[in-house]
Formats: structure tokens, C-alpha cells, sequence
């Protein structure tokens, strides 16, 4: 697997957190590149007065967006953005550096996974009060279609033609250019406003299977392992370590699958399959998030920990 990170920054921050490969490779002509790692909240989270985000005001911790990623075709001069973040701004900036594609002023795509604040707020960013964007393709489900363009601020993004809505359909193949496609999939999760989905990647030679938020795998139609076995890299919902990780609060009615849930999944699955896993959407609570011990021990194990700036070549 050649999973690197985009600049040296970063190279001294993963190598510091358990990272698994430190070389630097920004050639490839297709790949995704990670521009956030956090839940909804970030790191550090607004209120939070716990030891977790005290490390961040110490100095003893760099702060973490939200997750997203993005997707460079070189081939084709195109890239898209996967989740539309309250670091848009800032993941706008990266995904650019990082393709170094001429005259690249705005996303050829953003692909959305539902309505929860995380993962759509960010396109405010696209407005007249900022980008001023022009008929940005967004994809989205059907019920998210219907929320954006029936609610404001997000409705005005539709009527100033900011951004176009593409509806998409549950497991459709959408062809972004001849190097690559996505496939939007359901996904059970807290669907209060729009459905949820993963996403596979595709191109002629990689796959890559992304799902930032679900419930418990359990809750899934589809069973977490077979999916891993038939991808070459699968970024999953990592959003608590473990139960217990928030006191005083009842764990079982928060449906996210914690690291040691899926790790226990994969147990008796051949090395080659743990490697495939990337944990993301970390919670700030997480200490697969900023301890040192505990990023270790997961790693140990044989999985990966996704890191703001890692590059998964797809080429």
C-alpha cells in the first residue's frame, strides 16, 4: 500500500504519531488525498474543557479538521471534493496546492454523504459572501436534494447558481471522466434530514471505499469485512475508541462502531485485510486522536490511522 503524506509539515507530524510510511510522493496522476480527520466538532471542539483538547492550548497538539477528501485526476486536469466541511476553505486551498493543475478555480464536484453539520455547512463557502462559485456540481440523494433547495442559507445557493444539485441514486456508478468513477451507497445513520451514503472509488487498477459516519455494522445490510475484502483501501467511521470514552453519558445510544468493535470484526481476517482499514472521523474525545500509546496499539494491530495530507495513489 503506498499511503504518504503531501509536505514535510505533515511528514514530522504522522512521524511523531505512529505513522506507517513517511515518503513523500505527490506524482500520482490519480489519487485521493485526505483533508480532514475529525468529527463534525473538529479538534479542539468549541466548549470542550477536557485533557483531550487542553493538549491543543498547551502546544502539545495540532488542531485537526474535519473530514473530507479530495480526488485529482491529472490525467484529466479535474478534481473533486468529498464532503462540504466548516474547513472548506482551508481543504479548498490544500486539494489546489496539492494538484498543481493550472488555472483550477473550483471544484469540478462536491459530493455530499448527508446533513449533519460536518459534511454540507462548508458550502456556504461557495456563496456570494465568499467563493461567489458558479454552478459548482454538487451530488447529492434525493432527500438531501429536497432539504438543500427547499431551506435557507442553502437555497440561496441554489437560486444565485452557486451550485448546480445532481441527484444521484443508491449503488448508480457516476462516470467523474474515463480514469475514475464513485458509487454512492446507503448507509444506516441518524437520517434526520437527508439519507446517508459511502462512497466507493474507482479506477482501472485501485478501489477505495469511504464511510465517515454509520451506525453500528451490525445495523448495516452489508457485512464490513466482505466489503473490505473486495477494495484495495476502505476509510471507515472511527468516530469513539471505545465504551465508556465519554463519562457519564450512555454509550449504547450512540450507534457509531467504535475502533476496538471493528478491530475485534477483522480479528481472524488475514493481514493483508487489516491493512485495507483507515480509521477516520475521529471524535476529540478519541485517543486514537492525539495519544501516542493508543495510536500505537491500534497500528500494531495492523491498521491505519488517516492523517490530514495522506496520499492514497489510485493510479
Amino acid at each position: 500500500m503506498n499511503f504518504r503524506p503531501a509536505n514535510l509539515l505533515l511528514l514530522v507530524i504522522l512521524f511523531e504519531s505512529c505513522a506507517v510510511d513517511t515518503t513523500i510522493d505527490t506524482s500520482a496522476e490519480l489519487s485521493v488525498i485526505v483533508l480532514g480527520v475529525a468529527q463534525d466538532g473538529g479538534y479542539p471542539q468549541a466548549g470542550c474543557e477536557k485533557a483531550c483538547c487542553k493538549l491543543y492550548f498547551a502546544g502539545q497538539h495540532k488542531s485537526e479538521k474535519v473530514v473530507a477528501l479530495g480526488i485529482v485526476d491529472r490525467k484529466s486536469n479535474k478534481v473533486w471534493v468529498i464532503e462540504a466541511t466548516p474547513d472548506f476553505g482551508e481543504q479548498w486551498r490544500a486539494v489546489k496546492d496539492y494538484a498543481k493543475i493550472p488555472n483550477l478555480t473550483k471544484p469540478d464536484g462536491i459530493f455530499l454523504t448527508h446533513a449533519h453539520i460536518g459534511h454540507y455547512t462548508g458550502l456556504m463557502q461557495l456563496g456570494h459572501e465568499a467563493m461567489g462559485a458558479k454552478d459548482v456540481p454538487v451530488y447529492v440523494m434525493p432527500r438531501m436534494k429536497k432539504f438543500l433547495s427547499e431551506h435557507g442559507p442553502w437555497s440561496q445557493l441554489v437560486d444565485f447558481n452557486n451550485i448546480q444539485l445532481q441527484e444521484m441514486k443508491d449503488d448508480s456508478v457516476i462516470h467523474l471522466t474515463r480514469n475514475i468513477s464513485i458509487t454512492p451507497f446507503l448507509v444506516p445513520h441518524r437520517d434526520e434530514y437527508s439519507e446517508t451514503v459511502g462512497y466507493r472509488i474507482n479506477s482501472e487498477n485501485t478501489s477505495l471505499l469511504f464511510i465517515p459516519d454509520i451506525n453500528k455494522w451490525e445495523k448495516w445490510d452489508r457485512d464490513i469485512v466482505s466489503e473490505v475484502s473486495k477494495v484495495d483501501h476502505a476509510i471507515v467511521d472511527a468516530s469513539f475508541y471505545k465504551d465508556g470514552e465519554i463519562p457519564g453519558r450512555d454509550m449504547s445510544e450512540i450507534l457509531h462502531p467504535f475502533i476496538e468493535e471493528t478491530m475485534k470484526l477483522f480479528l481472524m481476517a488475514e493481514k493483508v485485510q487489516k491493512e485495507k482499514v483507515i480509521f477516520i472521523h475521529l471524535n476529540h474525545t478519541n485517543p486514537a486522536l492525539w495519544d501516542s500509546k493508543t495510536r500505537k496499539d491500534i497500528t500494531s494491530s495492523g491498521f491505519k490511522i488517516a492523517a490530514e495530507g495522506d496520499i492514497i495513489p489510485l493510479n
